[in-house]
């Protein structure tokens, strides 16, 4: 006859418990012995970008969207942004957008071009330009590209003489920093001109690669709308990007936007309201990008990073010209987010093979997105240092070994 003792009961549910726990104590413990043989790769792109440890950890935590603490991070994370621009939250505000930077640059053209007679001028100096284009296209609104050659930058005579020629333009939509080549253009006159031919007219910049390394007085450049990504110069991960943009341009675009999740207006009319996303937060991500912020102030804020950035870049043009690579931009274009450089002629250099050996010694560069030329491109941003830089030149010279391609090259 069985016994139904009283604490039987408990007995059962601790062995049940036990056998859950152990299997997933096992696996944590294999997760972290996985984690630690398993190095980062060194990300030598435009984006995303190597973060740092205490970056990552960051994201180790569930916390819920309507939490006051979640809430309370979002408004440090606003707060700092307009800090980074160099602007008063008297003139401006942060509008933070689930998706990637692309998503940003769409949600401006849907919240700021209304339905009826906005026509924007697209500049194009590369593929991030173009895309400016191909975003009004897709949208149906109305849109003119002015191209410039992709190893050149705008010339703001140019862009003068096309507004004058079409003085109904409602905004001018520029790229800061084109990463397809790495050429910085002169955003704050190309946005001074904009305002002395039609002072309404909206200045929109796209400083996905730039913002928070590059200095930008966005008060002096007339912009009105600026755009960036948490996975890029201020060293956070993919999964949200934000809009800088001028209070009294913002709101007075209720109801223009076709698309509801794209709606940069009602997107901060909500934050402004309730302090919370109208959907689901990348809560993680948030987390991620709180600590990358508080690391971006210790380092110097813009300063500090852009002489990072620029050291990691000196030392990177210096090591291939001795290796003997050419850049694709002449020594005058001084920009130091990203660098193209041209395919040697070499009968033995081919870019897939290059590119994998590197990859498999954990240093990843980047294809190039440069349509009149072969080239690919070496970033100098996010979580990288001039050790790496120096490490990855070494690595470069052991592959153009292994590729039989004698050093210097001079084919």
């Amino acid at each position: 006859m069985a016994v139904n003792h009283p604490f039987m009961h408990i007995k059962t549910r601790l062995f049940g418990i036990r056998r859950i726990w152990r299997p997933l104590a096992v696996g944590c413990r294999h997760l972290h012995r996985t984690s630690a043989a398993m190095a980062d790769k060194k990300l030598f792109t435009p984006g995303p970008l190597g973060t740092s440890e205490t970056v990552k950890q960051a994201m180790l935590r569930d916390l819920g969207s309507r939490d006051l603490e979640f809430i309370s991070i979002i408004k440090k994370i606003r707060a700092g942004l307009l800090d980074a621009a160099g602007v008063s939250s008297a003139d401006f505000t942060v509008v933070p957008m689930q998706g990637s930077g692309t998503f940003a640059v769409e949600s401006v053209f849907q919240t700021a071009c209304n339905r009826e007679n906005s026509q924007v001028l697209c500049i194009s100096s590369g593929a991030y330009g173009a895309r400016l284009g191909r975003i009004c296209e897709v949208m149906g609104l109305r849109h003119q590209v002015l191209s410039f050659p992709e190893d050149g930058s705008v010339d703001p005579a140019r862009v003068e003489a096309a507004l004058r020629a079409n003085p109904s333009t409602t905004m001018v939509a520029i790229v800061h920093c084109e990463t397809s080549s790495g050429i910085i253009n002169d955003v704050i006159t190309v946005g001074k001109t904009v305002k002395a031919i039609i002072p309404d007219c909206d200045v929109f910049v796209d400083g996905m690669s730039s913002f928070g390394a590059v200095p930008l007085d966005v008060g002096a450049g007339q912009v009105d709308y600026l755009v960036s990504s948490a996975n890029k110069c201020l060293q956070g991960v993919p999964g949200f990007a934000y809009i800088i943009a001028r209070l009294s341009k913002l709101q007075k675009c209720k109801g223009n936007s076709r698309s509801l999740s794209l709606d940069a207006y009602d997107q901060w009319d909500n934050l402004e309201r309730t302090s919370q996303f109208r959907f689901t937060p990348p809560t993680h991500t948030m987390l991620a990008f709180s600590q990358a912020m508080e690391e971006f102030q210790l380092e110097g804020g813009v300063q500090g990073r852009a002489a990072r950035y620029k050291e990691n870049c000196t030392v990177l043009k210096a090591g291939m010209r001795e290796i003997g690579f050419k850049e694709f931009l002449a020594p005058h274009h001084d920009g130091y987010i990203i660098t193209s450089f041209c395919f040697p002629k070499h009968k033995n250099f081919n870019f897939n093979t290059f590119y994998t050996k590197l990859n498999e010694r954990d240093q990843v560069i980047y294809p190039g997105k440069v349509l009149n030329a072969e080239c690919f491109r070496i970033g100098n941003i996010g979580h990288l240092f001039p050790a790496d830089v120096r490490h990855l030149l070494g690595c470069i010279q052991e592959v153009c070994k292994e590729m039989d391609i004698p050093l210097p090259i001079t084919e």
